[in-house]
């Protein structure tokens, strides 16, 4: 079976990407286990550190973080969030969600089997 065709593919607009950024590795990590295991998300990439420069309660800050690129579908989205905000440390965590508009239609089948229980 070719990777470009499956009979069973999600389609590019069911599939999302959500974007988050944690404090430290430990907390990255555990995030990313705990939204994999519990299929709220196919793959979670835990990228290097970065900085970030925002404003927050008036004043400029400069943090250190773990950006996470959580790939998942539109249907796990609401509880994927719910996940998101009790587990991260933050006040206001950053959780945005970009439709994802093309993709692999194997990869997308298999993000769709891994979200699905």
């Amino acid at each position: 079976m070719s990777h470009d065709t499956l009979s069973n593919t999600m389609t590019a607009s069911e599939a999302i990407l959500v974007v988050t950024n944690l404090p430290d590795q430990d907390s990255a990590t555990q995030l990313a286990d705990y939204l994999v295991n519990a299929r709220l998300a196919a793959c979670v990439n835990i990228l290097a550190p970065c900085t970030s420069v925002y404003r927050w309660q008036g004043k400029v800050e400069t943090a250190n973080e773990i950006p996470l690129l959580i790939k998942t579908c539109r249907t796990q989205y609401a509880a994927l969030q719910q996940a998101i905000v009790q587990q991260h440390p933050y006040e206001l965590p950053e959780i945005l969600c970009v439709p994802i508009s093309t993709g692999l239609p194997a990869y997308l089948a298999w993000l769709n089997e891994e979200t699905t229980a």
